[in-house]
């Protein structure tokens, strides 16, 4: 039997996977990729770090943790789980860790490994890696037949997989070529949003705050159409010169899927470890012990003195008012605003910083099992270009990896 003719369009990690698992299964595979070298954005992930999957043995695990069409990708997740992800990366020189949150890392802490390990990998099995910018599917009777270059070349080839990436960090590649390729034969492609993404917010003590990170604080995010909490967790966030970032921020975008300025709200629990109670007796104490002094230089044995302004503005408190001073009902106030500092989120920061783009090839007209079009017969979808992505902590990634891999088997088959 003659082996398959497969393009591979785009090598990032949905496009090197898919293209070496084809390639595996002795397909002829040829790689095209507008850039010089692979793994662009694999490159800038983790901040350079490559979180490559999340440690867990439960597809429903990744499923609950994939808030864009997560059931979609039960068949992908099925045939190549995260231990899979683990062992090619380790049997291919690169050691990985577990850190907190079950994210894993290579014991490098260099993004730069994994993609060396993805390059060894296509050199082994046989992928040829060809420049070029694919601007046309061939296609013919319901088929494709092969693509078509910027520069006027055809290509033709008996299956084509697209893994070409979403529209963020442009800079990379990702601008967007593969939605004009799948519309072209007939695809549906969804609204595109940027997700996992950093906040704009209203409220201008955010810029006062610009570098503090929090630690160890809940927030809980409203939608004040639905009146419904959205989102609530634990963790990290960072103030920036526009808003919010960090990682329980980032989660968060992702579920804020019909941006409007003002429809969310985050409430910030600066001490989630204490309740009402519990805090306002520790304000009572550091009060009783600190009469004569300012009551902005009592919080600080409880707040980091940058968020302090913020706080007793927002409990309608002046800073050099003395401790002896404060009311009982002002005292309140102060733990209510500790325990819900609150933010207006306005818009995502920028489509051109966010970690993954929401949105994409619509899963429906898509097979699940093959990841092949069911509109156009021979032509296969990869990675973000899907309509497909999940929180932070290593899951897109694995969608990456595991889509890769059935679109590889698929196509060679």
């Amino acid at each position: 039997m003659q082996s398959k003719k497969v393009i591979v369009v785009g090598a990032g990690a949905a496009g090197t996977v898919a293209a070496g698992t084809a390639a595996e299964n002795c397909a002829d595979v040829l790689l095209v990729e507008r850039n010089a070298k692979i793994g662009r954005k694999v490159l800038i992930t983790g901040k350079g770090r490559c979180n490559v999957t999340h440690h867990t043995d439960a597809v429903d695990m990744l499923i609950q943790n994939i808030p864009g069409n997560g059931r979609f990708l039960y068949s992908a997740f099925a045939g190549f789980m995260p231990q899979d992800t683990i062992d090619f990366f380790e049997d291919y020189g690169v050691p990985l860790k577990v850190e907190r949150g079950n994210r894993v890392f290579p014991q490098s802490d260099r993004a730069a490994d994994i993609v060396d390990a993805l390059s060894r990998y296509l050199s082994d099995v046989g992928v040829q890696i060809t420049q070029a910018r694919v601007t046309e599917l061939l296609t013919e009777n319901g088929a494709v037949k092969g693509v078509k270059t910027e520069s006027g070349e055809c290509i033709l080839a008996d299956r084509v997989i697209l893994a070409t990436g979403g529209k963020s960090y442009p800079k990379t590649g990702s601008t967007g070529d593969g939605y004009a390729l799948a519309k072209s034969v007939g695809h549906t492609v969804t609204a595109l949003y940027p997700s996992l993404s950093a906040l704009r917010c209203r409220e201008g003590f955010c810029s006062d705050c610009m570098g503090l990170s929090l630690r160890n604080t809940a927030i809980s995010v409203q939608d004040t159409k639905t009146k419904k909490v959205i989102y609530e967790d634990f963790g990290e966030m960072l103030f920036t010169h526009f808003g919010v970032s960090g990682p329980m921020i980032l989660s968060a975008s992702a579920h804020m899927r019909e941006m409007q300025a003002e429809r969310y709200i985050i409430d910030i629990d600066l001490k989630p470890a204490l309740s009402h109670e519990k805090l306002d007796a520790r304000v009572l104490r550091d009060f009783s012990e600190n009469l004569n002094k300012s009551i902005a230089n009592t919080l600080g044995l409880l707040l980091p003195r940058a968020i302090i302004p913020a706080v007793l503005h927002r409990a309608g408190l002046r800073p050099s008012e003395k401790v002896n001073q404060i009311t009982k009902e002002q005292r309140q106030k102060l733990v209510e605003t500790v325990k819900g500092l609150r933010l207006t989120v306005m818009d995502f920061y920028d489509m051109k910083e966010a970690i993954v783009t929401a949105g994409g090839v619509k899963t429906s007209e898509i097979n699940p099992k093959t990841m092949e079009s069911k509109l156009c017969r021979g032509l296969y979808f990869a990675g973000e270009l899907l309509d497909c992505d999940g929180y932070t902590g290593g899951f897109n990634l694995q969608i990456a990896f595991s889509t890769g891999r059935l679109a590889g088997v698929s196509a060679s088959e």
